[in-house]
């Protein structure tokens, strides 16, 4: 029973708790919800609900007065948002990702999540959101079970066939620049990699036969380029490298070949010269 019970938690086939609040941290009937929102005391993900305010919200395309507005210009200002967002909270922690929702149902709308790398971060970011406002609104932090957004965000609206549109029940991020990403995420993945490099101890056998190890290194790196670069499979990067081997052999044997033989001679000279055999021998037997 115990066993069933966890299979199907946070699955539609539950009837106790609430499948939508378990994925995205949000549900259309909040309170009034016929099953549990069961809400972490301690997440790596905070949710900062409808902070993000689009300047299109009642009608999308339009500004409140009925105006149109130059969609290059919502994505500047939201870039500018989601900048200040992103280096005010990074204070508290490292973090791995940052979403913010464009959809425009009331419990989702504006809806910021963002993910730090330790529990610890999160709460301290929690801690310090607490009575703070953002652009004369007070901000409403809290934890979030959302851990894994490939189940909370909306696969159509990736892929730009979501028919339900902003008032779809799952994740529509809004999406950042390259250049913004960049500039956000970027120095994060180079600490992480110059980290991971410092942390390998030297091998003690490094300074060791190092011209037969610089060839086997060689050898070694055409073999992983040909297998990865999608040049060919294992087998065949196999086949091409005994190929070289054996066509090296073979460079070999002949160099070895012409330098201990006499240069080899041509059918009409090889003829003319057992002709001259054959006219010696019947003149000494004569």
């Amino acid at each position: 029973m115990a066993e069933h019970l966890a299979s199907i938690f946070g699955t539609e086939k539950d009837r106790v708790n609430c499948p939508f609040y378990f994925k995205i941290g949000a549900c259309r009937h909040g309170d009034r919800c016929s099953r549990l929102h069961n809400k972490p005391s301690i997440s790596p993900t905070l949710l900062l609900c409808n902070m993000y305010q689009r300047p299109d919200m009642i009608t999308p395309g339009v500004d409140a007065q009925g105006n149109p507005i130059d969609p290059d210009q919502i994505q500047e200002d939201f870039e500018d948002f989601y900048e200040d967002i992103f280096l005010e909270l990074s204070k508290h922690g490292e973090i791995e990702s940052l979403h913010v929702c464009d959809n425009l149902a009331d419990h989702m709308i504006g809806n910021v999540y963002v993910q730090f790398r330790e529990e610890e971060q999160a709460a301290r970011a929690l801690q310090a959101l607490q009575g703070r406002y953002y652009s004369g609104r007070p901000i409403i932090a809290e934890f979030s079970p959302v851990t894994d957004f490939r189940e909370a965000t909306c696969r159509q609206f990736e892929e730009h066939s979501c028919n339900r549109g902003g008032y779809c029940n799952f994740m529509h991020v809004k999406q950042i620049g390259r250049d913004l990403r960049k500039k956000l995420y970027g120095h994060l993945h180079r600490s992480r990699r110059s980290h991971s490099r410092s942390s390998r101890s030297p091998s003690p056998y490094r300074h060791r036969r190092s011209s037969s190890r610089s060839r086997d290194r060689d050898e070694d790196y055409d073999y992983y380029y040909h297998y990865r670069s999608g040049s060919g499979s294992r087998r065949s990067s196999e086949r091409h490298r005994s190929h070289d081997r054996d066509s090296s052999r073979r460079r070999r044997g002949r160099s070895r070949s012409r330098s201990r033989s006499p240069v080899r001679e041509g059918s009409e000279e090889r003829r003319a010269r057992i002709e001259q055999w054959n006219r010696e021998r019947e003149a000494a037997q004569v």
